[in-house]
């Protein structure tokens, strides 16, 4: 039957029918009769016919797909948000496209702009780079969810599904504190502006929370544009000598790999985690609990996340059909206690 295989001419042959009979069977058409319809469903199947996507596409005015933009295929954060993302996805009968814009925003729209030139029925943005959404989404007129952001456009067809950073950020710094540490670094990043800000906002409320001063030399950025899993832990290794001149006996991390990136570094320079400084990440992917020592660091629902927006995402035509807004939402972290953080009490400060 060819490279392309069977085709509906190739079953109208083999029955004796027309192409429009052939059509209309395949679609269980009332116009002819149900021994044809049967009939000629039978045949299809006994030759192995598979509908045409794309035609069915053209026909139908959907493509079952979803297109996924990630900022890198390699950062174990987004295979657990791509996991739930593909299981509600799946589940659904829909396929979806993935692809990374490595923590470029005009490569974000690119991709964009290509996924929706490939039709697909919605897209989801983790981790976005892109701060104005409105004129875009005005113009493709696509369903979009973001995934850990969030947008202050009023855009009908943008909704995003996001972890509390700030909250997460507080429960993080909460522990320190509650250990008695009050000389408290943050170690932060300044390509991902938004999260990063969010992030030592919850710091920040900590240490009021705790009637402890703020101090500007214990807050570090870095300030490069950092776009793979090793410039966060160069970030990490770089950084660290920063807060040890002042004086910090923890440190909070913007994630984990920055926060292994301090491990490191703390290992070449003699300096025992937790007996001598305290650490803690954000994200808890799954290398946290098997790095030396064990990071503590905030979980965040990252296969959750996928599977929210997702079916955010999917229940868009439903709450437009029935007048609702779509919704939004704003998920809590969780505090994940290994061996990266004592009291300072324990600590050695020799």
């Amino acid at each position: 039957m060819g490279q392309y295989g069977v085709s509906i001419a190739d079953i109208a042959r083999a029955a004796g029918v027309s192409h429009t009979t052939v059509s209309r069977a395949l679609h269980e058409s009332p116009l002819i009769s149900e021994v044809t319809r049967r009939r000629i469903q039978h045949l299809a199947s006994e030759m192995g016919y598979t509908p045409n996507a794309i035609a069915q596409s053209l026909q139908t005015r959907q493509t079952s797909t979803i297109g996924l933009v990630v900022t890198s295929l390699a950062d174990p954060f987004f295979s657990d948000v791509v996991k739930g993302v593909e299981e509600v996805a799946r589940a659904a009968g829909f396929s979806v496209l993935l692809s990374a814009s490595h923590n470029d925003s005009d490569q974000e729209m690119a991709i964009i702009e290509t996924f929706y030139r490939r039709r697909v029925d919605g897209i989801l943005i983790a981790s976005s780079r892109t701060t104005n959404y409105q004129q875009h989404l005005d113009h493709i007129q696509v369903p979009t969810v973001l995934v850990n952001s969030q947008a202050q456009s009023q855009a009908k067809l943008l909704h995003w599904v996001c972890v509390d950073d700030c909250k997460g950020a507080q429960l993080a710094v909460e522990h320190l504190l509650q250990l008695g540490h009050r000389s408290i670094g943050y170690l932060g990043v300044s390509n991902r502006p938004r999260s990063n800000q969010q992030r030592l906002l919850g710091y920040q409320n900590a240490l009021k929370a705790y009637s402890v001063p703020c101090h500007d030399e214990r807050i570090v950025t870095s300030v490069g544009d950092e776009t793979s899993l090793e410039d966060d832990v160069s970030t990490g290794k770089l950084l660290l000598p920063f807060l040890l001149n002042a004086g910090v006996t923890a440190i909070f991390c913007y994630n984990d790999m920055i926060a292994i990136g301090v491990l490191m570094a703390c290992r070449e320079q003699g300096i025992a985690v937790p007996q001598q400084l305290s650490v803690i990440g954000f994200d808890d992917i799954s290398i946290a609990s098997y790095v030396t020592p064990p990071l503590t660091t905030i979980r965040q629902p990252k296969v959750e996340l996928g599977r929210l927006a997702t079916q955010v995402l999917l229940d868009y035509q439903d709450d437009l059909l029935n007048g609702r807004p779509g919704q939004n939402h704003l998920l809590s972290s969780t505090l994940v206690l290994r061996a990266s953080t004592a009291q300072l009490d324990q600590q050695r400060c020799d």
